[in-house]
């Protein structure tokens, strides 16, 4: 088994890309996960999916920005994927991490950046997601969320909160009440055992209970996930409450188990797929690798499942 530490190193050697993607392996398996590099490589496939009845979110891959000329080059990439949107007219909202828009360096900027892309969204009527980094910036996101909350609407802005954090059901009771709209995931960094449950069982059962309270709540949220007994649970759930199909979506990452979310949008539920592209995709791929070594064997197995 390779080592995190293994992964970690060779996230390091963007040099390594180029070499890399020489194996048709290593291709087929970025190129599976990965949409492109450029936004329209993106678009291309967005159409594809909302062919298939699902909808999308952009999300640009990049690293922790270093200065704020490199968190105002993500701003102006974002303000040019909503202006592809509503040019194109794809199904898709977009994804973004305050990390790069300079929430490393000054949580104000992030806030400053991140409100500009919300607003232009706002204008264009394009859902903007904020999303959830590793638990030393939990409490910053969810207060920068907060003020974007208040000065935008409810289907203008929405969070992601992680069922493995221990404060999450706290975090999910509080924010209904704004009220906003949440996605909610496993998560998947690695986190000392006082901020996020050690055993998946507890993971499962916190994710669990912030769904059912998410689906009771009357607001439209993300359920997602690529576990079929979570996705079993919330089906059973919406069922005996007497939730319609309409009143959330399921949502999962581009590249894992096409066939799920093929089934799910014949179904007649709400599909949104997850839909990463940029030229800092290496770092991405491998670091995602890195937080679970046990991951490398879940992206080869999904390779052979449609």
């Amino acid at each position: 088994m390779i080592t995190r530490s293994a992964l970690i190193y060779l996230s390091r050697q963007e040099g390594l890309k180029d070499f890399a993607t020489r194996f048709r392996p290593f291709k087929k398996l970025t190129t599976r996960f990965v949409a492109g590099e450029t936004i329209e490589e993106a678009v291309s496939f967005i159409r594809e999916i909302n062919a298939e009845g699902c909808t999308a979110s952009f999300d640009h891959l990049n690293e922790s920005v270093a200065s704020a000329v490199e968190a105002e080059r993500e701003v102006v990439e974002y303000l040019n994927i909503l202006a592809r949107i509503d040019e194109t007219g794809i199904r898709s909202n977009v994804s973004i991490k305050l990390t790069q828009f300079g929430l490393g360096l000054d949580p104000e900027l992030a806030y400053r950046n991140a409100r500009r892309v919300v607003e232009d969204g706002h204008r264009r009527g394009i859902f903007v997601r904020v999303d959830m980094e590793d638990s030393s910036v939990t409490q910053v996101t969810i207060d920068i969320f907060k003020r974007l909350r208040a000065e935008f609407g409810l289907n203008d802005v929405g969070i992601v909160l992680q069922s493995y954090l221990r404060r999450t059901y706290a975090d999910t009771q509080e924010l209904v009440k704004l009220p906003a709209r949440i996605r909610i995931c496993k998560g998947a960094y690695n986190e000392p055992p006082e901020v996020a449950f050690p055993e998946k069982s507890d993971v499962d059962e916190n994710y669990v209970n912030v769904m059912k309270l998410l689906l009771s709540s009357g607001i439209y949220h993300g359920i997602a996930t690529h576990d079929p007994k979570m996705i079993e649970a919330t089906i059973k759930h919406a069922n005996r409450a007497g939730i319609g199909k309409e009143k959330f979506e399921f949502q999962m990452l581009y590249g894992v188990r096409r066939d799920l979310q093929r089934q799910l949008a014949h179904d007649g539920y709400n599909v949104r797929v997850y839909v990463p592209y940029g030229k800092h995709w290496y770092p991405y791929f491998m670091r995602r690798l890195a937080e679970r070594p046990a991951n490398i064997w879940f992206v080869l197995k999904n390779l052979f499942k449609g």
